[in-house]
């Protein structure tokens, strides 16, 4: 356990070393007022706090940089509480899905100056709103569902003979009138779609259009919105080729990002990974803070920044639990 001083001492290293990049000399911390102590005992507070592990010099003349453990005892017991105004400007209300998730992503990114992903509700989670069946060509059909998340899927199916318009008519009110509302990851969606009523050309003929409801959940992939890969890898030049190779790939390969986000989904509280804390190698030399959102009880989604060990907690944790506020909002009012 750390003396108040000791506390003060290590919270100025931190401050220092996050807004210069650069080793902190004593020096500096004797001249900061809020310090009441002599050159020589702050030298000697830096000396406990580097035995501790929570300081390190790069080299003998080199002033201290925080190590990992000390960024998380920093982040762990000496951040303020974040403030629960708004500090992101999304403007959700009656946007699709799709563009919430990018605005989130895009805003996070521009305001954080990090790396930011959200990932979107995963498919299953909707519910069948609207169904159309349209006649493209004598022998082809289009099949347009409409999600309740606003999402819109399309699939083509080719028939040997031309279609009768009148069936493809009745098709699209009998699919609206058994689906609208069935969840797409719902076991009962299949059974919906054949009545004991329907004579064996209407049966047969939805039994075609089948896989335009059953595949949808099946094949669907979760969707994650990346904005600022840029300023990560900017961020990340100088270190080793392998680990900017790790790093690019996993940012091409989301179903790895994926994997990470969902360690935050369903936490109450934000989520902070520092270096070696993350298992993703790829993440080892970089910090990551996520929450997850959704409805009461049911989470969804997870929003998240990815930085330099050394970013600023304490914004990067305030605009990520906005975000994953104002997400949960925008769901339950979408959902409910």
């Amino acid at each position: 356990m750390l003396t108040p001083r000791q506390e003060l001492v290590l919270r100025k290293v931190v401050l220092a070393y996050q807004a210069s990049d650069q080793p902190v000399p004593s020096r500096v911390l004797a001249e900061d007022p809020e310090i009441s102590a002599s050159a020589a005992t702050i030298r000697g507070e830096l000396a406990q706090l580097e035995e501790h592990g929570l300081l390190t010099h790069p080299h003998t003349s080199a002033g201290r940089v925080p190590t990992e453990g000390g960024f998380r005892y920093f982040v762990d017991r000496l951040l303020p509480e974040p403030a629960r105004e708004q500090r992101l400007d999304l403007s959700l209300v009656r946007r699709e899905v799709d563009q919430a998730m990018r605005v989130t992503s895009e805003t996070l990114s521009r305001v954080t100056d990090l790396l930011a992903i959200v990932s979107a509700p995963p498919l299953e989670t909707a519910t069948v709103r609207h169904v159309e069946v349209l006649a493209l060509q004598p022998q082809i059909l289009m099949v347009v569902v409409i999600t309740s998340t606003g999402g819109v899927t399309k699939r083509m199916f080719a028939f040997d003979a031309p279609v009768d318009p009148g069936l493809a008519a009745w098709a699209g009110a009998y699919l609206n009138e058994r689906l609208e509302g069935v969840g797409l990851g719902a076991r009962m969606l299949h059974s919906r779609l054949l009545d004991e009523g329907l004579d064996p050309r209407e049966r047969a003929f939805v039994e075609r259009l089948a896989p335009a409801f059953t595949d949808l959940a099946a094949t669907a992939e979760d969707s994650l919105y990346v904005e600022g890969a840029a300023r990560l890898i900017g961020e990340h030049s100088g270190a080793d080729l392998p680990q900017l190779n790790a790093l690019m790939e996993m940012l091409e390969r989301r179903v790895a990002l994926l994997g990470v986000l969902r360690e935050a989904l369903g936490d109450h509280d934000v989520v902070v990974r520092i270096g070696a804390e993350n298992r993703a190698p790829a993440l080892r030399s970089l910090a990551l803070v996520a929450a997850g959102y959704g409805l009461p009880g049911r989470p969804l989604g997870t929003v998240s920044v990815i930085g330099p060990v050394r970013m600023d907690y304490a914004g990067a944790i305030g605009a990520v639990q906005d975000a994953a506020r104002q997400l949960s909002g925008f769901v339950e009012e979408l959902y409910g």
